[in-house]
């Protein structure tokens, strides 16, 4: 080999090392970056999949406060609902009494809520053609017995007991100005009940009044009754 043939020789060796140094730097700098990117998408995949985590957790605890919030509002209807029935039910049975019941539970209203004794009794239509005169009749006659003095038991007990007490009721409620309940020739739009007039004072005692007054101060307590 002459000194040409070992420079090149020489010189190819030189080159073939320093390929092979280039081509070792450029692996591992491959390697490297393979290893850093690699690693950046594991980080990534990591916290993709904790946010989708994170996100799933949300919705849910959204969509489990809307069921609850509607669970509730149905449990709310649902009580809404029985007392409505609870409340209409008591008014179907005022309104079927029988009729002495009938007549007796307006009568008392009536005395309960007078305050002179002179007011005048306004019933619906039906009421007033039916059982007006008898309502206005037993509540004066309750009107009359709290202000008669009390006769002796023996003396009740007989007929002529029944009538002096008669007598004597009537004349206490005349002397004292009580018994005077009249009949008004108007009637009211309401279910049952009845309402008072004195001059321009009114009393309402209608069974939907009533009952809505009654459902607005025991609306808890039913609903207590009711579900628990």
């Amino acid at each position: 080999m002459n000194g040409i043939d070992k420079i090149t020789a020489r010189i190819q060796e030189d080159a073939g090392a320093e390929i092979s140094a280039l081509m070792r730097e450029a692996e591992e700098k491959a390697a490297a970056v393979r290893s850093e990117y690699e690693e950046t998408a594991r980080a990534e995949s990591a916290r993709a999949a904790e946010k989708a985590e994170a996100d799933a957790a949300l919705l849910l605890e959204r969509a489990e406060g809307a069921a609850r919030m509607e669970a509730k509002s149905m449990v709310l209807s649902a009580k809404q609902a029985c007392i409505d029935q609870a409340f209409e039910a008591a008014m179907k049975k005022l309104l079927s009494l029988p009729e002495e019941e009938y007549v007796d539970l307006l009568a008392r209203l009536a005395v309960r809520s007078a305050s002179t004794g002179r007011e005048e009794i306004l019933l619906n239509s039906r009421d007033r053609e039916a059982v007006g005169a008898k309502v206005v009749a037993r509540a004066n006659q309750i009107l009359a017995q709290g202000v008669a003095p009390d006769l002796p038991e023996e003396l009740k007990a007989s007929r002529a007991g029944q009538i002096i007490e008669k007598v004597v009721t009537g004349a206490s409620a005349l002397l004292q100005g009580t018994a005077m309940l009249s009949l008004a020739r108007e009637t009211r739009p309401i279910a049952g009940g009845l309402v008072l007039r004195d001059g321009n004072v009114e009393v309402n005692c209608a069974f939907e009044t009533l009952l809505r007054l009654l459902r607005e101060e025991m609306a808890a307590q039913v609903a207590g009754v009711l579900f628990d």
